[in-house]
């Protein structure tokens, strides 16, 4: 007995990670033009809070290996965007520079303007259950 193939479109889990795809792919070619990626957007986010985040921190925080950061960190630290400070005898705390904000600033429309479109893409009567239907998915994992 041969069984009939799933078709992927029946598949949340499926479209779920193709909305994601598309999504990130817009707003990755939308931060483009500033020099950023998401990544950096993300990280410089966390850093504006000002409450000595190290790299370590933003690792926890991105769910990513401490390893990982160095890159990050490097790139844009090389764009003039962040920078260390001494916050003990062996740890750095990383914040913004004053360009690092303005960029963020910028980064931050576009992210809302961004993130506006796409709640229009979704029906109305589907708008206020799309952000607690994505959260009760990752916060159960």
């Amino acid at each position: 007995m041969t069984s009939q193939p799933i078709r992927l479109d029946t598949l949340p889990g499926y479209a779920l990670r193709r909305a994601a795809n598309a999504m990130m792919a817009e707003l990755g070619e939308r931060l483009a033009p500033m020099g950023l990626r998401i990544s950096d957007v993300t990280a410089m986010i966390l850093i504006s809070t000002g409450s000595d985040v190290t790299a370590s921190d933003l690792a926890r925080m991105l769910d990513i290996k401490r390893t990982n950061m160095v890159p990050l960190l490097k790139r844009l630290e090389d764009a003039d965007l962040v920078h260390r400070r001494a916050l003990d005898g062996k740890s750095q705390a990383i914040d913004l520079t004053e360009a690092g904000s303005k960029v963020l600033e910028q980064a931050q429309a576009e992210i809302e303007t961004f993130e506006a479109g796409l709640l229009q893409r979704v029906p109305e009567e589907h708008r206020e259950h799309l952000l607690p239907a994505l959260q009760a998915l990752y916060h159960a994992a």
